[in-house]
């Protein structure tokens, strides 16, 4: 089993947006060797559920959310996930700057831009992810 961590700052908007597309594209194309999880670089909202304007963007697009809990990440993690997928680079640097040579890249070719002070940026959001989703699904299916 290969494991995917996406790590965003607070874990409530983008990286279990993430978590909840890319776990539910790859069983939609059969790549059942991946787990999928999400993570925060911060312990603000440990505990807490998905942001409820995350967690309606999905809905509203035919996922569900709603068994998510806030987490932060841990960096002895990284010893155990083969793939960290960072929302933007200021995560990215983050994650390197504690362990350099951590399995970490970008979940998409642009930063995701963090959706929490702007409402209508939620739908945009899930527009970038839905994509950049797409990609790394492809590039799970290709790699053993």
């Amino acid at each position: 089993m290969r494991h995917v961590e996406i790590v965003c700052t607070g874990n409530i908007c983008r990286s279990p947006m993430g978590e909840v597309v890319l776990r539910a594209k790859l069983a939609a194309a059969g790549i059942l060797d991946v787990e999928v999880t999400s993570s925060g670089t911060g312990a603000w909202h440990t505990g807490d559920p998905m942001d409820p304007r995350a967690a309606a963007a999905l809905q509203h697009r035919g996922y569900d959310g709603s068994a998510h809990r806030a987490r932060q990440f841990e960096q002895g993690w990284s010893a155990e996930r083969d793939l960290i997928l960072a929302m933007d680079s200021g995560h990215l640097a983050a994650l390197k700057r504690h362990r350099g040579d951590m399995p970490v890249q970008l979940f998409a070719d642009l930063d995701v831009p963090d959706p929490y002070f702007h409402d209508a940026a939620f739908d945009d959001v899930l527009d970038q992810i839905e994509k950049a989703a797409d990609v790394w699904v492809g590039r799970l299916r290709s790699t053993p």
